[in-house]
């Protein structure tokens, strides 16, 4: 029989388990939130009457717990429940959290429990998805064996692989996916602007660019990072990059920072795969600083 599931904070994340827990088998004790509103509402999607917006009456009959409260909160919202004695001996407490370590669920150790961290690399748009966000993705988790042990067998459930991840390197872990997700969302609105003031219209940019970005992804898996780059710097094509250089800080000056520190970065993986001699780069390099 499938341990029973609390979850504390009914935000995209929170909710998402919820319907996920659900369709894996598992008992949900219930839902709950600041706001009773949106603890209602998650519970309404999963058809439990078990709802509250005082956790601990929630988290009291659950064998595991997920806090899935905003980053700021998680730490005192389980300290709260901790001193209303809202934890079960033996049960195992979570966050969800990427940047936070497990450490800041100590308090739930007062009442017996074990704690952990359990982070799905994925982002989540919607507190009903259309399709389980949690199939073929990754999740990591660090914390208490007993913690480890049954985010396995959860991310197994609900369809992800895991790995684990020591304790004090999940700020390092956290700052690798934001650099994955959001700077690549970065990234992406510098090509788009300098595609756009090429004349390119927003609709046909994306068209254009897709193919070009899937392929790059696609040969990153096939043969690594610094194999997959191709361009004027691999080339070594000092005459190229001058002109990117000019031509940016002549109509999109904003962004010629932001192309030089890529470039640099760019010369060095090239360099040290082999691929561009160290003379080149050091003139690539040289560009990159001026």
């Amino acid at each position: 029989m499938k341990p029973s599931i609390a979850i504390v904070g009914c935000g995209k994340v929170g909710t998402s388990m919820g319907i996920y827990f659900a369709e894996a088998g598992y008992k949900l004790a219930g839902f709950a939130s600041k706001s009773l509103l949106s603890a209602k509402r998650a519970a309404g999607i999963v058809e439990t009457d078990n709802f509250s917006d005082v956790p601990w009456e929630i988290t009291k009959k659950a064998d595991i717990i997920f806090l899935t409260t905003p980053d700021s909160a998680i730490e005192d919202t389980c300290s709260s429940i901790s001193s209303h004695s809202g934890f079960r001996k033996d049960a195992v407490v979570f966050h969800c959290s990427g940047a936070l370590p497990s450490t800041i669920l100590a308090s739930a150790k007062d009442c017996e429990a074990f704690t952990g961290s359990m982070h799905p690399l994925q982002t989540f748009a919607s507190v009903e998805p259309t399709y389980n966000p949690f199939q073929g993705i990754v999740v990591s988790v660090e914390g208490d064996d007993r913690a480890v042990s049954a985010a396995k067998e959860i991310a197994a459930d609900l369809g992800a692989e895991c790995f684990t991840i020591k304790t004090e390197n999940k700020t390092l872990y956290h700052a690798s996916a934001v650099a994955a997700s959001n700077y690549l969302v970065t990234l992406l609105d510098m090509s788009f602007r300098l595609i756009g003031t090429a004349g390119v219209s927003d609709r046909d940019a994306f068209k254009a660019l897709k193919p070009l970005i899937k392929s790059t992804l696609s040969n990153i898996e096939q043969v690594g990072i610094s194999k997959a780059l191709t361009g004027p710097i691999v080339r070594g094509d000092i005459e190229t990059v001058e002109k990117h250089i000019e031509e940016i800080g002549s109509k999109i000056p904003d962004l010629l920072d932001l192309y030089k520190t890529l470039g640099r970065h760019t010369a060095d993986i090239a360099m040290a795969d082999g691929v561009l001699s160290e003379a080149s780069a050091q003139k690539l390099k040289k560009i990159f600083i001026d």
